[in-house]
Parts: C-alpha cells; sequence; structure tokens
C-alpha cells in the first residue's frame, strides 16, 4: 500500500466502510451507477437483438428485391406476362443470387368443419411460388416445421399460427375463395341462377414457422400455377424476387437493375419495403438511450454530493496536508480518485449485471409467466417467441466508458474546491 501514490493511498482510505452519512451517500451512488449501466446494457442489447432478428426474419422471408411492371401513362402495377425473360436480365448482374417469380394478394379462406359453422379466416395473404426456384431467394422450404414443403396439385402450406387459430393440421382441407370466385357468386346472384361455382378445396402439405408471428399468422402459400388459376392470370405473375449475394447493396442494385431493365418497371428494396418499422426501432433505440442515462446522471449528483460533504468533513486534515506542502493538484487529485473508484465499482458491478441479465432474460420471462401467468412478451405483439438481444461491443464500451466520465465529473467541483482551499483558512478555527 505504501508504494501507492498519496493520493490513491489517502482516498482508499476515505473509501472504507464507515457508519457516517457520507457512507451511505456513496453506496447509493455505486448502486446508482450498477444499475444505470446494468438498466442501459439490458435495453440497449434487447433493442440491437430487435432489430437484428428482425432484419433476418424480413430477408429470411422476403426477397432482397422485388420487381414488378408497371403501367407507362399511369405508373400503376400491372401484371407480367414475360416474365422468363425480365428474369433472364434480372439474373445477369454479378450481384444477384437468385430470381423467382410470385404472385400475392388477399383471399378468404373456409375449413371443412362443421357445416353449420364454418370457420371463417378474414382476408389472409395467400403467395404463389415456384416450388423450384424459391429456396433461392427464401428460408420458407426450410422453415416448414410439420408435414413438408409440397405445393404439387392442390397443394397448400400454411403459417403456425394461422394453422393455430384456424384449428388446422397437416392433411385438413381448405377452401378458397379469390377475387375472382367471389365475383362469380355476386354475378350468380344478381342473375338469381340456382347453381353457383364452388371454389377448389386446397390440401394443407405443411406447416412452417418464420420466426415472426406476423408471417405466420398471415400467409398461406400454394404453387404459381394455382394462384395464377386464383387470380385468372393465365402465365402472368405480379413480379419477381431477388435475392442477392449481399442484402445491404440493394440500394446500388436496384438502380442497376432500373437502367437494364428501363422505366417500365420498378424496383423496390426490403429496407423501403419496411422502412416504417425499422426506422422506429432505430429511433426508439436512441431515445431509450439518452432517457436512460438519466439514471447515470442521478448516480453522479450523489456523487457530488457526497464530495461536498466529504470535503467539508475533511477540511482539518485539507489545511495540514496543504501546511505539509501538498499541491492543490494533489489535494484535488484525492477527491478525483475517489470518484473514480466509485465509478469504476459502480461500472464493474452494472456490466456484471446487465451481462447476467442479458443471458437469462428468457429464463426469467419463463419464471414470471409461469409464476404469475402474465404474458411479459406477447408474441402477438412483438411478434418473437422469445426476447431476442444481441450485445453489441461498442454499445456495451460507449456505455461503460461514458458512465465513468460522468462519475469524474460529478467529482469535479467539490476536487477543485478542496485543492483551492487555503491552510490558514483551513486552519483558523482548530
Amino acid at each position: 500500500m505504501s508504494r501507492l501514490p498519496f493520493e490513491l493511498f489517502l482516498a482508499l482510505r476515505y473509501l472504507r466502510p464507515k457508519r457516517t452519512f457520507v457512507s451511505v451517500i456513496t453506496l447509493i451512488s455505486i448502486l446508482g451507477v450498477a444499475l444505470g449501466v446494468a438498466v442501459l446494457i439490458i435495453v440497449i442489447s434487447v433493442m440491437s437483438g430487435f432489430d437484428h432478428d428482425l432484419r433476418d426474419k424480413i430477408l429470411g422471408f422476403n426477397a432482397h428485391l422485388t420487381v414488378i411492371q408497371t403501367n407507362a401513362e399511369t405508373q400503376s402495377a400491372v401484371p407480367m406476362k414475360n416474365y422468363s425473360a425480365v428474369a433472364a436480365i434480372v439474373a445477369k448482374n454479378k450481384n444477384v443470387r437468385g430470381v423467382s417469380p410470385f404472385l400475392i394478394g388477399p383471399v378468404l379462406v373456409e375449413t371443412e368443419g362443421d357445416t353449420n359453422h364454418p370457420s371463417l379466416q378474414d382476408a389472409p395473404m395467400l403467395r404463389g411460388i415456384d416450388p423450384e426456384t424459391e429456396g433461392k431467394i427464401s428460408n420458407l422450404p426450410n422453415d416448414v416445421i410439420e408435414g413438408k414443403f409440397d405445393l404439387s396439385g392442390h397443394g397448400l402450406i400454411v403459417g403456425a399460427e394461422f394453422a393455430s387459430s384456424m384449428g388446422l393440421s397437416v392433411g385438413d382441407h381448405l377452401s378458397i375463395y379469390s377475387v375472382r370466385e367471389i365475383k362469380k357468386m355476386k354475378v350468380a346472384r344478381d342473375s338469381k341462377q340456382d347453381e353457383a361455382d364452388l371454389p377448389d378445396d386446397y390440401e394443407v402439405r405443411g406447416i412452417f414457422d418464420a420466426g415472426y408471428y406476423e408471417y405466420n399468422a398471415r400467409f398461406v402459400v400454394t404453387s404459381l400455377e394455382n394462384a395464377q388459376d386464383l387470380y385468372n392470370l393465365d402465365d402472368s405473375v405480379h413480379g419477381l424476387f431477388v435475392m442477392l449475394d449481399d442484402p445491404y447493396e440493394a440500394a446500388l442494385v436496384k438502380g442497376q437493375l432500373e437502367k437494364s431493365l428501363g422505366d417500365n418497371f420498378c424496383v423496390s428494396t426490403w429496407m423501403e419495403q419496411s422502412s416504417g418499422i425499422l426506422t422506429a426501432l432505430i429511433v426508439e433505440k436512441n431515445v431509450m438511450f439518452y432517457l436512460l442515462f438519466f439514471i447515470v446522471l442521478v448516480a453522479a449528483l450523489c456523487i457530488l454530493s457526497a464530495q461536498i460533504t466529504f470535503v467539508i468533513q475533511k477540511t482539518r486534515e485539507i489545511g495540514m496536508l496543504k501546511a505539509l506542502g501538498a499541491s492543490n493538484l494533489q489535494i484535488s487529485g484525492i477527491f478525483l480518485f475517489q470518484s473514480a473508484i466509485i465509478g469504476v465499482i459502480g461500472v464493474a458491478s452494472g456490466f456484471g449485471l446487465g451481462m447476467l441479465a442479458v443471458a437469462y432474460r428468457n429464463e426469467f420471462l419463463h419464471f414470471m409467466r409461469n409464476a404469475t401467468g402474465w404474458e411479459l412478451f406477447p408474441a402477438s405483439v412483438y411478434g418473437f417467441g422469445d426476447l431476442p438481444a444481441l450485445i453489441a461491443p461498442r454499445d456495451v464500451a460507449v456505455i461503460c466508458v461514458t458512465s465513468f466520465v460522468i462519475c469524474i465529473l460529478g467529482g469535479l467541483l467539490p476536487a477543485w474546491r478542496a485543492g483551492r482551499l487555503k491552510p490558514v483558512e483551513a486552519l483558523r478555527y482548530e
């Protein structure tokens, strides 16, 4: 201990626990810093996990680019008839890994349950795909958790949440009402015909789990031929899904494809299609970061209060040290070392607590759900079955370093005041 600089030596001695008001404030300061750092690490890691997992789910179910054909005059989307030729042009781009045609639109479905009480699902989205090329642009063939990825004939695969809400299992049948079927029914009713065409039945061949509630609850998937028949599009499609080697090059490739395809085609990126929720997550993360830093600022105010009280209590000792030749900087160093020690202990404790909480976050949520019956993280609201988290070293470093600097700043004013104290004034009433 004697080899330590005397400023650090005295700072450690003064911080030894004593049954005084200053010791209580010091302990509260350490706890405040620890809680602030821990909460920041937990919240920022969870927000980063949301962003990371959401991007993965979007890119796992959707393509990086979507190409549609538009009307030159109205700029509205029109069916793409020569999609094979367009796909060949798109595939020539060196950044493109896969191209696949698609159809997508709302339908109405009915189960084959009790005829007196049929079960209806309000307009899920039907997605028509080419089974042979779908694996190049999405993870859907690998996301099937029950049954198999079989769209031959009138085959159908549905999302896990959709199957649960409809009471479906592999082998069940669904009647699908497309816009064409509904128009036929309307014509039959208006003409007072006794007979009307019935919709085709589709067999559930598989149930998929894309890892995101919205996709699992709102999508049913069939073959391209079935979707073309449902939407009466003959050999046309709604557009092309494009997969890239690097999804973050989407904006660059978009410009290249628009030049290659011409003015009658529109290319959109996955970031544009999901810009609302992705931007909201980034804004929320930044806002939470700044708001939660107020916890650390409150702890810094506690440090400031403790140091001011401590300087007043140690006025006599400060005067004696100054009389023995201690410089202003050395006296200030004693109290700055105290603030630094509080900061180190608080930041280290908060770091450990935060990392522990992030590691066991889902176990805690499951325990709370089993103990209280409350769903603290409902998948129907947040879209994920488990609470995601991503520990970014850069974010953790910013939190820890900034918190430590704030602790130092909290003790700067008392340290400066102690360093300027004159020995005569300090010892005048001793």
